[in-house]
């Protein structure tokens, strides 16, 4: 018994998400034989969760009238990325963005509009449904009218090379049986979606304290693309950046990505409102929730970080509107009508991370912070907020609130974290680079088992570019991939 129709393909591709379903539908349409693997029983993967992608120069863009240098974004982001990201990679991205929009458009997409995120760029192109419906009803589909032959609940396992350091075959495994076979294949595309899920490569990889790190995405993304490539000789490169997001509410009883849409997460984790931590103390501007990487770099400055509201600023936000949203599941300025029973409910169920009480005092207990020096971080800072100056850290007046009505709430915030980017040195044909920086024939990497887009941080003042980065560089890897079998 095969796991698959047939024994041979030209082409075969590891991973559902953006870059792979991408990777494979683009190979189909250059007249590949396409075998597409999901080592879940699902398809899509954490694109299924994602908003808009990335463009610059759209047809979108032109039509609302907005213009965005891609000169300007690339240089930006290479910059904000210390020149780790590769240039050469940012232009030929940038330059086919536009592109990518349309591509996605005849192939079905439907768009709501442009917009920016936070204090960026209007370069995030929302698409109805969210991702699931990019991924499931246009590309997959397409996919399968062009005859690629998706497998779930198969991961690829292994590779294979020649003595000429050709890639030849493919191992893959059936997960509930856990039969193998070996697919003889020219070209490998690995778009398996980083590491994020593997606690392992995380403390080896990173710097980051993995226990107050939450992952808020599909939970596969466990670095089996990347393990097989190195196991064949392909350079371990730019290893460590996972693309955080701020305060984040960690409950022991739910799944992590429900919280995306609650009120009561916009309220706690995403308002530049105050922060004190573990010894009550303020320790930063809190605008830096407008980038949302650097949001998460804050959190990481000290041992334990709380978010403290008061009933009156709570009022606030549910009849007028907040701060700052989280993407498009809580937009910027909408009224969190929600709020108030996502606090009770929370309260009343006594979650972990929601401290309620009717005086400072007691909220300082509850927390466990020193009372003392909490009150008079409090006090310090409704005096900067009644002369409108912020004389710690320079805060933008419209974001001094004082905490004065209670009752008071307190929430200790975690860190929340999307992706990693990054692990396999590519070149700008999306082929995978060994130690001396020469192409493994026959293999490519896409998304965000690549490298070449950001340093140690993501760059959010151009959002979509992650999401982005994967319809293109899968695309740009089946390109290439075709002409490469077309010439061996």
């Amino acid at each position: 018994m095969t796991l698959t129709k047939y024994n041979a393909y030209d082409i075969v591709v590891a991973g559902t998400g953006a870059a792979g379903v991408s990777a494979a539908l683009e190979a189909a349409q250059n007249g590949a034989k396409v075998l597409l693997l999901e080592k879940g029983r699902s398809t899509g993967g954490s694109t299924n969760y994602t908003e808009g992608l990335f463009a610059v120069d759209s047809y979108l863009q032109k039509e609302q009238g907005i213009k965005v240098s891609g000169t300007d974004v690339l240089n930006e982001e290479v910059e904000y990325s210390k020149y780790k990201a590769d240039s050469r990679i940012w232009r030929k991205y940038v330059d086919d963005s536009a592109n990518t929009v349309k591509w996605l458009k005849d192939q079905g997409v439907k768009y709501e509009g442009v917009q920016a995120m936070g204090a960026g760029e209007a370069t995030w192109h929302i698409y109805e449904g969210m991702g699931d419906a990019v991924i499931h009803k246009a590309l997959l589909p397409q996919a399968e009218k062009l005859g690629v032959e998706v497998l779930k609940s198969t991961a690829a396992t292994e590779l294979r090379k020649d003595d000429n350091g050709k890639i030849t075959a493919i191992q893959i495994e059936n997960q509930a049986t856990k039969e193998t076979q070996t697919i003889a294949t020219k070209a490998v595309i690995l778009a398996t979606g980083g590491y994020l899920n593997n606690s392992d490569m995380m403390e080896e990889l990173t710097s980051y304290d993995t226990s107050r790190l939450i992952p808020v995405s599909c939970g596969k993304g466990t670095g089996d693309g990347l393990r097989m490539a190195w196991n064949v000789g392909a350079q371990k490169y730019s290893t460590g950046m996972a693309m955080l997001f701020g305060g984040y509410l960690k409950d022991p009883d739910e799944p992590s990505f429900k919280y995306m849409a609650s009120h009561m997460e916009t309220a706690a984790g995403q308002q530049p409102l105050l922060w004190v931590n573990e010894n009550g103390e303020r320790f930063v501007n809190e605008e830096v929730v407008y980038n949302f990487s650097y949001a998460g770099n804050a959190l990481y400055t000290q041992n334990k970080v709380y978010s403290i509201l008061d009933q009156a600023v709570i009022d606030r936000m549910i009849n007028k509107g907040n701060f700052m949203g989280l993407g498009v599941y809580v937009r910027r300025g909408e009224k969190l009508t929600k709020l108030q029973d996502e606090l009770n409910d929370a309260v009343k169920e006594n979650k972990p991370y929601i401290f309620k009480a009717d005086s400072l005092s007691e909220l300082a207990s509850k927390m466990h912070i020193p009372e003392d020096k909490f009150k008079q971080t409090i006090e310090q800072y409704n005096n900067f907020c009644a002369v409108g100056v912020d004389g710690d850290f320079g805060k933008d007046p419209q974001y001094l609130v004082k905490v004065e009505k209670g009752p008071f709430y307190g929430f200790e915030l975690n860190v929340g974290a999307f992706c990693t980017m990054g692990g396999l040195h590519i070149s700008t044909k999306n082929e995978v680079l060994d130690n001396h920086g020469q192409a493994i024939s026959g293999l490519y990497a896409a998304g965000n088992d690549a490298s070449g887009l950001t340093g140690d941080t993501y760059g959010p003042n151009m959002p979509g570019t992650c999401v982005g980065y994967a319809f293109y560089s899968g695309r740009n890897s089946a390109k290439n991939a075709v002409a490469y079998i077309k010439q061996n």
